[in-house]
């Protein structure tokens, strides 16, 4: 951070300002807005979750549930309380700048659709966007994953071993939904050192 013109003196060029809050892009920023948001949410009665650091919980003393997941700076709100949802709501707004989107519909890659027998996810225009970088939009489907002769040990030509990595791990995050594709993306998450051209 640069002080702004003319605000200090020569022989005062070695002093230092002092933040009284976090900066937007300062390396700590996140970790500084986590803390506030994980106290204010605190005291307002919500246990963080053992397994998820990033879930807070609220169970009312009749039984009924309230959920909040944090993902950076986006936050999933859901639970059968539609009071404390409300109330939740508005000490958000209060306490930070926040923008209800209403019912989430995509978060993360993933379409979320809602019916009367439940909620379904699918990451069909994550599967769209890869298959179109790829260059395989035409491309023929199949009912088996991997073949167990893949070629990927042939002795094809190198290719970009960054894209190839990034592209792995976008498969490795489908298939957190499509564990049917699991056995098919360890085995091409096994060339990510050397990856080359199938023959």
């Amino acid at each position: 951070m640069m002080l702004p013109p003319g605000f200090c003196k020569e022989e005062e060029e070695t002093r230092v300002c002092k933040l009284k809050k976090s900066l937007y892009g300062l390396k700590q920023s996140p970790r500084a807005w986590f803390d506030r948001f994980a106290k204010v949410i605190k005291n307002k009665g919500y246990q963080r979750g053992q397994s998820d650091h990033t879930m807070f919980f609220k169970q009312s003393n009749d039984g009924r549930m309230t959920i909040l997941i944090v993902y950076v700076d986006d936050i999933i709100l859901t639970g059968d309380d539609t009071g404390e949802v409300e109330r939740l709501k508005k000490v958000l707004a209060t306490e930070f700048e926040v923008k209800d989107l209403g019912q989430m519909w995509y978060f993360l890659g993933m379409e979320v659709a809602r019916s009367r027998k439940g909620i379904s996810i699918s990451q069909r225009k994550y599967v769209l966007d890869l298959l179109i970088e790829t260059d395989m939009l035409g491309c023929k489907p199949s009912d088996t994953p991997i073949k167990a002769r893949n070629g990927m040990e042939s002795d094809g030509k190198p290719v970009d071993r960054e894209k190839y990595q990034r592209l792995v791990g976008r498969l490795i995050y489908l298939s957190h939904i499509r564990p049917d594709i699991a056995f098919a993306v360890s085995v091409v998450s096994q060339y990510m050192h050397s990856p080359k051209e199938v023959i």
